[in-house]
């Protein structure tokens, strides 16, 4: 009640900031590099927006694809094989039909990163996990997934960016988004949801790029290393053995 009465007394202030935003935004490009690699240990499918696709890495080796591969090989002794299905700006449905229309490799685990772009484009969070749901559903049919990991939206109150109250309203529409995202797994059965690890939530400013919007390379690190702890976490239901 409380975040739809600011909006809508603080709603002109808000929409004037937010078209300043994208009209003075600098705009950085997705990570360069491949999007897909070989490999016997695992195989990861990635589906999501400008963070999945690496903005703010200038290379996947350096964004989280490739970080989080790098991480799963170090535990596993095994190279680890990732398809990359990403795009910047995409919200939930939007990655959804991208999911839909592309050739997907089999997998074992899915992570997904999205929710931002919900949020700032104001989408219900019942309409975006309705297209969380159908991606973690198509991901088990076509490829195969034993384990969704849905990454939790970042602290978006401390985006640089953001000027306040727009930081404000976002960073509680992004917990509102995470409350409804961690209702909605909850108690089912190969699907979870990560949360940013501790250092991104506390300092996330100063993890970012220069655009003050996206994560940067040490960013990306510590978010593909609490990734692999639970990736490796869950290896036992997945039927799968680290070679150490």
């Amino acid at each position: 009640m409380k975040l739809f009465v600011a909006k809508l007394l603080l709603g002109p202030l808000l929409l004037w900031q937010g078209r300043r935003v994208r009209a003075t935004a600098l705009r950085l490009p997705e990570a360069a590099g491949p999007r897909a690699a070989d490999g016997s240990a695992l195989r990861l499918l990635i589906v999501g927006d400008s963070s999945a696709a690496g903005v703010g890495a200038s290379h996947q080796d350096e964004a989280l694809a490739g970080r989080l591969a790098q991480a799963l090989t170090t535990r596993l002794g095994q190279a680890v094989g990732w398809q990359l299905i990403a795009t910047s700006g995409h919200r939930s449905e939007q990655a959804l039909a991208a999911f839909e229309a592309a050739e997907v490799i089999p997998a074992d685990v899915l992570i997904t990163s999205l929710g931002v772009n919900d949020v700032v484009d104001q989408i219900a969070p019942s309409q975006a996990l309705a297209a969380l749901d159908r991606i973690h559903a198509l991901a088990t049919e076509r490829a195969g997934v034993r384990l969704s990991l849905h990454c939790a939206a970042p602290p978006m109150q401390q985006f640089p960016l953001l000027p306040q109250p727009l930081r404000w309203f976002f960073g509680r529409q992004a917990a509102r988004f995470n409350a409804a995202l961690h209702r909605a797994v909850a108690g089912q059965p190969g699907r979870q949801v990560l949360f940013l690890p501790e250092a991104m939530q506390r300092n996330a400013a100063e993890l970012m790029a220069e655009d003050g919007f996206h994560p940067g390379p040490r960013g990306y690190a510590l978010w593909a290393e609490a990734l692999a702890d639970r990736v490796v976490a869950s290896l036992p239901h997945l039927s799968i053995r680290s070679s150490s």
